[in-house]
Order: C-alpha cells, then sequence, then structure tokens
C-alpha cells in the first residue's frame, strides 16, 4: 500500500475522515479551492450547520485549515491542508489501527467507484477528443511484490507533475480541466467457490 512515514496512523482521525460527507467535503476543497460550509454543504448534499461540524471534526484531525478571508471577512473560509493523505497496511499494526484503515480504504474505494460511475453514465455527452482519451482499464499482470512495489513507486511518479498539488491552473494547456487517475495494485483474492446450485427444481 504505502511505506510512506506520513502515512495515517492515527485510528481516531481515519474513523472521522471515513464519513462519506466528510470525504466529499475535503474532495471539493481540494478541486475547487478555500470554501464556506454553506458552500460545501450543497455537494455533500446536507446542512450549513452539518457542514460546519464536519469541517471542525476535519480540522480537528489535521485534514482542513482556516484559509484567508475574503471580501469583508466574515465568513468563516476552509482549504485542505498542504499534505498528501495516504493510509496503508503494516505488519505491526494494532487491531484497531487495522480496522480504521481498512475501514477508510473501504471508503475511498467507495467514493472512486461513485466517481467513475459518474463518468461512465456522463461519457456519450463529452467531446470526442474527451471521449478518445477516457480510459477504464483493468487487466491482470504477474509480478513478485518487489516488482509491483515497483510498478506502483514508477506510475505515481508518472502521475505526480500533473497533480493538483503540482500544477496549478495557469500553468496548464488551455483546455484542461479536472480528471482522476484511479491506480489498484493488489494481489488477486482466491474467489470463494458457492458449489453447484441443487438440481431440485420443486424447492420454493
Amino acid at each position: 500500500m504505502t511505506r510512506d512515514s506520513d502515512a495515517l496512523s492515527d485510528p481516531k482521525a481515519m474513523r472521522a475522515l471515513a464519513h462519506p460527507a466528510r470525504l466529499m467535503i475535503l474532495n471539493r476543497l481540494g478541486v475547487e479551492g478555500s470554501a464556506t460550509a454553506t458552500e460545501v454543504a450543497e455537494i455533500a448534499g446536507i446542512t450549513p450547520s452539518a457542514a460546519s461540524y464536519h469541517l471542525r471534526m476535519l480540522a480537528k484531525y489535521g485534514f482542513v485549515e482556516d484559509a484567508p478571508p475574503r471580501g469583508d471577512g466574515r465568513e468563516r473560509l476552509w482549504r485542505p491542508v498542504d499534505r498528501p493523505i495516504r493510509v496503508g497496511l503494516l505488519p505491526g499494526d494494532q487491531p484497531d489501527v487495522r480496522d480504521a484503515k481498512v475501514s477508510l480504504m473501504l471508503a475511498f474505494r467507495r467514493e472512486a467507484n461513485e466517481e467513475a460511475a459518474r463518468a461512465l453514465a456522463g461519457i456519450d455527452q463529452e467531446s470526442p477528443e474527451w471521449r478518445d482519451a477516457t480510459s477504464f482499464d483493468r487487466r491482470r499482470i504477474r509480478v513478485d511484490a518487489e516488482e509491483m512495489l515497483r510498478l506502483n513507486e514508477a506510475i505515481q511518479q508518472l502521475i505526480e507533475p500533473y497533480s493538483l498539488r503540482s500544477r496549478e491552473e495557469k500553468d496548464a494547456p488551455s483546455g484542461a480541466r479536472i480528471a482522476e487517475v484511479q491506480v489498484n495494485l493488489f494481489p488477486v483474492a482466491k474467489r470463494p467457490v458457492p458449489g453447484l446450485p441443487t438440481e431440485d427444481h420443486d424447492a420454493r
């Protein structure tokens, strides 16, 4: 998953982040920049007061912070903390840490699946050039653990120059828009075998 020493390890922080509304809020801030509770509430489908609570929880665990004010400064603005969010299972993880990590990774996976499903549902409305550039790829590879780790590192290095953290809008070519890369590398788990169906056709 990751060997980064900055990876998340606090189970309370991971459980706080795993909330679907908080992930949507954090994603909104990361993509579109600083915002008020009212502005992020709509994307999460919650009330502004609920959004304010979720923002405070995200701030408590170091995922968001106050942003510079705008206008008359009467509204409280929030922005994501400038650090990547990484999580990975380690051999020495205590049970509560491992459970929190798995819950958070599953939450990440659900959000990613929803993002891909929205893109696929709207692909017919995209221009030919964007349809041609879009890829939903899945393939099996044959590697050992060290090769898979090196493959992941190579993919991350290839992506990083294009990430929102590395490339500002002014530095991107005309016509650039927000896109998403989803990378999953994992050893294939044995699929459970359900067995043959019963031949008792009269069973109800």
